[in-house]
Formats: structure tokens, C-alpha cells, sequence
């Protein structure tokens, strides 16, 4: 289960993506949150895709690698189509069966959603695996900054948030031995009623948070061992600083944003 989830995971590279300033890489992932909100039309959304895809391209990991990594939710972006498919009941008729009616506006808000679900998990994910944790600390820190001024535990956020991505696929490996061990010991998670099947996953849950909670305490107690004390008197190895290629990447960008809201209706 670990090698199909992506999210989370580092793939160590040398290209161009890898290189890039982990503060312009997150201002650049807030940023397309945003903007994939904002696209109306085929154009606008064929545009994102072919950003999205590029993006990986760049990143010299393989397409399929990606897609396959995502395939955990594959099934919300066929619920979130089927959905609008089968309940959104704007436009005109195109297909009806009995009680089944399908409507033009149902099958484009559907297919436009599910798409919007797609760029946004292929994009974000490309984030863990260009970044090491390191990175991503050290860019979250830097970026919220000037919230020191009021005090907010910057250093602490971001070192939370760093470990919560480092996590997710020693979780994720955690959880498949779990079930393997449970199936070995007769516990089926593929037959039955739904019922059934949810009441066999209970038994794979309590394991998995106990371990959890003794990874986390174990994390803890190796940093206050090694003198962890936030960043009070803390210095850093490596400094972020921003390159040719990071001011490329800007411009790049920027005219790409300045062709997207041209092409907009």
C-alpha cells in the first residue's frame, strides 16, 4: 500500500523542480488552489492540465508513477462525477432511463469538478515528492515569519506539519501489515455485506493508532534526547536562497497566470 500513495513520500532528483526555493514551490501550490477555482471554461481547464502534466514532466518522475500514487482517491473523484452525473438536474436532457435522467449541466459540472479534484492532488502531491521534510520546515517557516510578532510559534507549526507529511506513508506501510497480519488470521475485508466490511476494518484501526501514538512518543523522546528545544538559540545548516532558476520559474509562471486570466470568460 505504501508504494501506491504518493503523498508524503520524497523521490530524490536533480531536476529543475527538485532545485526550486521550497518558499516559491509553496506560494506557487497556494496560489494554484486558488486559481484552479477560478477556471470557466474548456480552454482555462485545458491550460491547467497541460500545467499540471508539465510540471511532472519536469520533475522527471514518470506520469504513470503519479497517477498510480493517487490511486487511494480515485474512488472520491468517480463519486464526486457519478454524483453530479445522476442528482444535478440543469440543462438539457441528454440521456434518460427509467428514473435515471442525465442532463447536460449535471455531466460538465461533474466532469469539471472531478477534474478540478485531480490537478489539485497531482499538484500538491508533486510538493512531498521535490521537497524533503527539511525543505518543507524551513519554507513554512520562513514564509510565516512575521507572525513571530504576535507570538505565534511559527518554528513549532511548521515542524508539526513537516512530520505529519513525513508520516503519511509510514502509516499507510504501518497499515498494510496490519492487514496482512488480519487476513492470516482469517479476516476477510473483500467479501461480505457492507456491514460486515466495516466492522472488519475496526479491528485494523486499533492497532494502527496505538502505533501511532508509540511512533509519536518515541519521536519525542529521541528529539528532547538530542537537546531539541524549538528554535530558541537554533541555527541552520542551510539557508534558503533564491536562484536564477527560481526567478525563471517566477516569470514563468507569472505570464502563465497572465495567459490563464486572458483566456477566461
Amino acid at each position: 500500500m505504501k508504494s501506491f500513495m504518493v503523498i508524503g513520500q520524497y523521490v530524490p532528483s536533480r531536476s529543475p523542480l527538485h532545485l526550486l526555493d521550497p518558499r516559491f514551490k509553496l506560494l506557487f501550490i497556494f496560489g494554484f488552489v486558488f486559481i484552479v477555482f477560478l477556471a470557466n471554461n474548456a480552454a482555462s481547464y485545458a491550460l491547467l492540465t497541460i500545467y499540471s502534466f508539465s510540471f511532472i514532466i519536469l520533475s522527471r518522475l514518470h506520469i504513470r508513477y503519479v497517477l498510480k500514487g493517487i490511486a487511494p482517491i480515485w474512488f472520491f473523484i468517480l463519486f464526486s462525477l457519478l454524483f453530479h452525473l445522476f442528482f444535478t438536474k440543469e440543462g438539457e436532457l441528454l440521456y434518460q432511463l427509467g428514473f435515471i435522467s442525465i442532463y447536460d449541466g449535471g455531466l460538465i459540472k461533474g466532469v469539471t469538478i472531478s477534474l478540478r479534484f485531480l490537478l489539485l492532488i497531482m499538484v500538491t502531491s508533486l510538493l512531498t515528492l521535490t521537497t524533503t521534510p527539511m525543505e518543507i520546515t524551513d519554507g513554512i517557516e520562513a514564509l510565516l515569519k512575521p507572525l513571530k510578532k504576535w507570538k505565534v510559534p511559527v518554528h513549532e507549526l511548521a515542524l508539526m506539519i513537516s512530520i505529519s507529511l513525513r508520516f503519511i506513508p509510514t502509516l499507510m506501510d504501518e497499515l498494510e501489515k496490519i492487514s496482512k497480519a488480519q487476513a492470516s488470521r482469517g479476516v476477510d475485508f473483500k467479501t461480505g455485506s457492507w456491514k460486515s466490511r466495516i466492522y472488519a476494518v475496526i479491528p485494523l484501526l486499533v492497532p494502527l493508532f496505538i502505533s501511532a501514538f508509540k511512533r509519536a512518543e518515541n519521536l519525542a523522546i529521541a528529539m528532547e534526547a538530542r537537546g531539541y528545544r524549538g528554535d530558541v538559540g537554533r541555527t541552520k545548516l542551510r539557508k534558503l536562497q533564491m536562484t536564477k532558476l527560481d526567478y525563471m520559474a517566477i516569470f514563468v509562471v507569472l505570464a502563465l497566470a497572465g495567459l490563464f486570466f486572458w483566456i477566461r470568460e
